[in-house]
């Protein structure tokens, strides 16, 4: 009678369990349906598809065009292209002539990611987690946006239909630079941005300077993209970018307006807005001075924290905008020079907590001091002076702390340096590697002017290149770029001896950290140990690192 009793309960336990588990199945079912129906972003509907017809002709050399279109490789390394037209038809032109470049940045980009990521199941569900965190991307972008977005969009690759269609993607891919910063609080990213003008400048003019630290592995920032657009509504402008991306991260309309855009802390967001670059993009499109960019940016619900650089011809100025998810102040330093890093300036947000933090455990607040520093140095600003700053490799008052430092201005990671001279409409553009090589200058009344591509033949101004750097034919330089092939190396655990990292950037404390984890993973922890003591030694870029190297003591002596 027991044992039946013991049977039965058995059975309605099994039974309840088998339930339970069938309920939590049908639910994770239920689950991904949802997530991968408001995954699914529907494109514009275009009613005029004509464009989809165009063809581009080559010329000699490298060159394209589809009528006043044109695309083209410069001697400098450089890609340029010429858009006009309305959204879609632009779009489609843009993605026709830069077929192949917009292909082979979505795989440098993937390839990246999967180096970063090299787990395939949990690429999978990084696919689905992108997908349900913009499930409302869409309804934040300008419909102007996704209709260039989606003409792009029928020259991307058909080999990545896993992760999405070529328009979710592309459309994805622009609120790639906000998830980044959200999730990984800027790791990869640590801007630098400045501008004089009246007496702080040589000849009053206003110069503005800024370092795109934003790196997503060499490949990347190999294929740089200028890209000149002539758009049926709004101002004539230009943008230093990557195929296949629409949005701004620096550039200049033809009224003399600039933009430049620098990340800030932010706290981890439960779901998409307007992606930070096509903010940008909207300012640079449709503001001829200060007031009218604010005024854009108030319009616009972000889910990240950014400062917006805003240079000004009309103004003669310079101001920050900056913007949280929450609220924005504009910020006037009322001087004539103005700088910018990765944390926040104005009233309103200076004295938080989430701000304090930011400027004084991470490398912005050393950076901003030497900036500071260095504007006071070379007294009333050029254009040279400006290049000088931006490929700074020093930390204050002039110390050697190893090169590829997050806490100098040149970090040795620029996808792109640029300095805009607004009132003449002269910007210029380096060229690899980061800030080191020659920097090329574009004129934009020349370039809005020339109606089309004749031949295919240098569209910059060969009078006012600025030459590389130097310091590019030293053993210093040399040394730098093995200690990279080597720290790579290291994290392949590839055999070697992890003396020879920090000897080739002796002042880099990364250099010990990179070996240490090196001996540390290989068993060796009173060497380990040695390097990461070393560490502590020199300037180190944030205390997340200084944590990392603390902990890493503690388990050598442990283990040890």
């Amino acid at each position: 009678m027991n044992k039946g009793k013991k049977r039965s309960g058995w059975r309605k336990l099994g039974r309840a369990l088998l339930f339970i588990l069938g309920s939590i199945l049908l639910l994770l079912i239920v689950l991904i349906i949802y997530v991968v129906s408001v995954g699914h972003i529907n494109p514009p509907d275009i009613a005029d598809k004509r464009a989809l017809n165009l063809e581009r002709k080559p010329l000699d050399g490298s060159a394209y065009t589809i009528g006043n279109n044109w695309f083209r490789k410069s001697n400098s390394g450089l890609y340029e292209m010429y858009v006009e037209g309305k959204p879609f038809e632009r779009g489609v032109i843009y993605g026709k002539l830069s077929a192949e470049l917009v292909k082979r940045q979505e795989d440098n980009f993937t390839d990246q990611i999967k180096k970063m990521i090299p787990s395939q199941s949990y690429l999978k569900f990084l696919r689905y987690f992108v997908g349900f965190f913009n499930r409302n991307l869409a309804k934040n972008i300008e419909e102007e946006n996704k209709e260039e977005i989606y003409g792009i969009s029928f020259s991307a690759s058909d080999k990545y239909d896993f992760i999405g269609t070529n328009y979710e993607r592309l459309l994805n891919y622009h609120a790639a630079h906000d998830i980044g910063h959200a999730l990984q609080n800027m790791a990869l990213v640590g801007c630098t941005s400045f501008a004089t003008w009246n007496d702080a400048s040589a000849d009053s003019s206003l110069i503005i300077g800024r370092n795109f630290d934003f790196y997503v592995g060499d490949k990347f920032a190999e294929d740089k993209l200028i890209a000149f657009y002539h758009p049926d509504k709004g101002f004539n402008f230009m943008i230093v970018t990557w195929a296949g991306f629409t949005g701004c991260t620096s550039g200049m309309n033809q009224a003399g307006l600039t933009v430049t855009i620098n990340a800030d802390k932010s706290k981890i967001p439960t779901g998409s807005a307007t992606p930070v670059s096509l903010v940008a993009r909207e300012i640079l499109q449709y503001a001829k001075n200060i007031d009218e960019a604010y005024a854009i940016a108030k319009k616009h619900t972000m889910f990240v924290s950014e400062s917006f650089l805003i240079g000004s011809a009309f103004d003669n100025r310079a101001a920050i905008i900056e913007k949280t998810p929450d609220s924005m102040e504009l910020y006037d330093p009322k001087k004539n020079f103005i700088t910018c890093t990765n944390h926040f300036q104005g009233e309103n947000f200076k004295a938080t907590p989430e701000n304090i933090k930011q400027k004084d455990e991470t490398a912005s607040g050393y950076r901003f001091e030497r900036l500071t520093e260095l504007l006071k140095e070379k007294g009333p600003n050029t254009v040279q002076n400006t290049v000088d700053i931006l490929r700074d490799r020093f930390g204050l008052h002039g110390q050697d702390i190893g090169v590829g430092n997050e806490k100098a201005i040149n970090q040795f990671i620029a996808h792109h340096s640029v300095v805009f001279e607004p009132r003449k409409k002269l910007v210029w553009v380096s060229t690899a590697p980061w800030q080191m090589g020659e920097y090329v200058c574009y004129n934009l009344d020349s370039i809005f002017s020339m109606h089309g591509l004749q031949t295919d033949h240098e569209v910059y101004d060969s009078s006012r290149m600025i030459a590389p750097d130097p310091f590019m034919q030293t053993k210093a330089f040399i040394n730098f770029q093995a200690y990279r092939s080597l720290k790579q190396a290291a994290q392949e655990n590839a055999p070697l001896d992890p003396k020879l990292i920090p000897a080739l950037d002796p002042e880099f404390y990364h250099a010990y950290v990179v070996a240490g984890d090196y001996a540390f993973r290989h068993g060796n922890f009173q060497e380990a140990k040695g390097f990461y003591e070393e560490a502590l030694t020199k300037v180190i870029a944030n205390k997340s690192e200084e944590i990392h190297i603390r902990k890493q003591i503690e388990l050598c002596n442990k283990k040890s």
